[in-house]
């Protein structure tokens, strides 16, 4: 596995990283031992970043990732995301990044993980009640007491990113970033080169869209409610992932991988993560990990997937008007 400076924090992280969202009922019923075995097996592969966030699964998912990281947590870079708050249903009711709420939910992370330190917290997303220096100036505290290594981001814009780095340095920001969502090109990616920063790209295969099983998705899984997939837009968007797989196919490769290695090829200080809950998603992914496109095998997978032709937006409109990164 290639390693690479982490933005500026002064490690060194696997080119790929593990999204461990989906093994907790994101996309439906997820299998722990399924689960557990994939963390294994990412580890065993040279991956060292894991991505988790507190609200996923109602804390099943730091749960989880505790029970892996048994005896191994110096191994691994934990990046994890707060603030985001759910109903006993699973209903995303709110957002808290006031700096009480920032301590508070640290504080509860520490214990489900079994750990006495995060190496990257970040909002999940950017309380707009709340000054972004205030919810970082408090996560600026937590590095001082030795609770948290480094401050990052999440669907930030890029002069929330400068004020944030003003207040406090910023590690990475988390974005998605896909041939199929590219809006982080225009502002944000070249604020981070700017300040060096390093970005932890999310939904790389589009949701699953690219590569993946597409049909109709229950109520516990979170697509059926995303534009991309609606009836209207999902045909038109399949054809955009058929013309790439004409493209992997000429390579001896799938889409999601071709798709994989062009996020990678998009700069060092990129890294992709895998949103996988099986072993066998996660074998594939690694197949792409040392992957080269030519700049001319780069041009003809931006003709097949032009920036802006994917139908429908990342999120419905509701959800898109609370998002930073896209104001």
């Amino acid at each position: 596995m290639r390693m690479r400076p982490f933005g500026n924090s002064g490690v060194r992280l696997s080119a790929l990283g593990l999204g461990c969202m989906g093994m907790s009922g994101a996309y439906g019923p997820a299998d722990e031992r399924a689960s557990l075995r994939t963390i294994d097996a990412a580890l065993e592969a040279g991956i060292n970043l894991l991505d988790t966030g507190d609200f996923y699964g109602h804390g099943h998912n730091e749960l989880l990732i505790g029970r892996a990281l048994k005896e191994r947590r110096d191994k691994v870079f934990l990046q994890v995301k707060f603030g985001a708050l759910r109903a006993p249903n699973g209903a995303f009711i709110g957002f808290d990044a006031r700096p009480a709420a920032v301590k508070s939910a640290l504080a509860y992370t520490l214990v489900r993980l079994g750990t006495d330190y995060v190496d990257l917290y970040q909002p999940a997303r950017v309380d707009p009640h709340v000054p972004i220096e205030d919810t970082v100036g408090a996560i600026g505290e937590l590095v001082s007491a030795g609770l948290v290594r480094h401050v990052g981001l999440s669907e930030a814009s890029a002069d929330t990113i400068r004020r944030a780095h003003r207040e406090h340095p910023v590690t990475a920001v988390q974005m998605e970033y896909s041939l199929m969502s590219r809006g982080v090109e225009h502002e944000v990616l070249p604020v981070l080169r700017e300040l060096g920063c390093a970005l932890t790209a999310y939904g790389v295969l589009s949701r699953g869209l690219i590569g993946g099983k597409v049909g109709q998705h229950g109520n516990d899984d979170i697509r059926h409610r995303m534009p991309r997939f609606s009836a209207e837009n999902l045909g038109r968007n399949l054809k955009l992932v058929e013309a790439l797989a004409a493209i992997a196919t000429a390579r001896g490769l799938t889409p999601a991988q071709i798709a994989l290695a062009w996020v990678g090829a998009r700069g060092d200080d990129v890294f992709p993560l895998i949103g996988t809950r099986t072993a066998a998603h996660l074998e594939e992914a690694l197949a792409a990990s040392d992957l080269v496109l030519e700049t001319g095998e780069l041009a003809r997978i931006e003709r097949a997937v032009p920036a802006g032709a994917v139908a429908g937006e990342r999120y419905p409109p509701s959800l898109m008007a609370e998002l930073d990164s896209e104001r």
